[in-house]
């Protein structure tokens, strides 16, 4: 089973593929080198405490990517956006949580077209619970069934993070 690693800014999957795999003995050392400057610079894809400096703690964050037209109109309004944001995503994680206004843009596949449309980011310092990504996927659910859309990005990543 292959795990994924973070180098820098890329993601690697351990083991190797095959094809770096050599018979020789200098593609050997070079192999090993390779893996051991690979281990010595890398963990888990997740936050790594050894990252973090002074008061900041690792944490995940939660980026959540709304759409607003519905159909080819905008379809959810101010007001309808603070009554969802108030009833759905506000109960799940009364700690707080940051809204911005984006510009978004997605292929249809079903007209080969570039949509444009008004969106909403949400992004989430999570608290750590076993549930939290449960609680997204709700919140995405809700987003969906309410206002008739075919998807609600998630974005995951790890943080410093200090308040």
């Amino acid at each position: 089973m292959s795990r994924a690693y973070r180098v820098g800014w890329a993601t690697a999957l351990w083991p190797l593929p095959t094809r770096f795999a050599g018979n020789s003995a200098s593609s050997t050392g070079a192999l090993l080198a390779a893996v051991l400057l690979f281990l010595t610079s890398s963990g888990p894809a997740s936050a790594q405490s050894g990252e973090c400096r002074g008061d900041q703690k690792p944490r995940q964050v939660a980026e959540l990517l709304f759409g607003r037209n519905i159909g080819d109109r905008l379809g959810v309004t101010q007001a309808r956006w603070a009554s969802f944001v108030d009833r759905e995503i506000s109960p799940r994680f009364p700690d707080g949580l940051t809204v911005l206004d984006a510009k978004g843009q997605w292929r249809d596949q079903a007209r080969n077209t570039i949509v444009h449309e008004p969106s909403k980011v949400v992004e989430i310092i999570l608290p750590g619970k076993d549930d939290d990504l449960e609680r997204l996927n709700q919140i995405a659910a809700a987003y969906k069934n309410r206002f008739r859309q075919q998807s609600v990005g998630i974005v995951m990543r790890g943080a410093c993070v200090s308040f």
